[in-house]
């Protein structure tokens, strides 16, 4: 008698499970605009926190010295 096979399939992430419904919810397009719309706001964000940190930088190096 032999011992069954053992499988070796890792549990999908949430992430990979999001991912599966919206490819058979969304056409490849809706889901190339989806994502090119989401890392339009991830690159906003990240030059928002940039102009705050020149902002900082420009007041400290203007501040009058005592």
């Amino acid at each position: 008698m032999q011992a069954a096979p053992v499988r070796a399939t890792a549990i999908p992430s949430f992430t990979d499970a999001l991912r599966a419904v919206e490819s058979l919810l969304m056409s490849s397009g809706q889901r190339t605009a989806r994502r090119n719309a989401w890392t339009s706001v991830l690159e906003d964000r990240r030059r928002a926190k940039d102009r705050v940190e020149a902002q900082r930088v420009l007041e400290q190096a203007l501040a009058p010295r005592p």
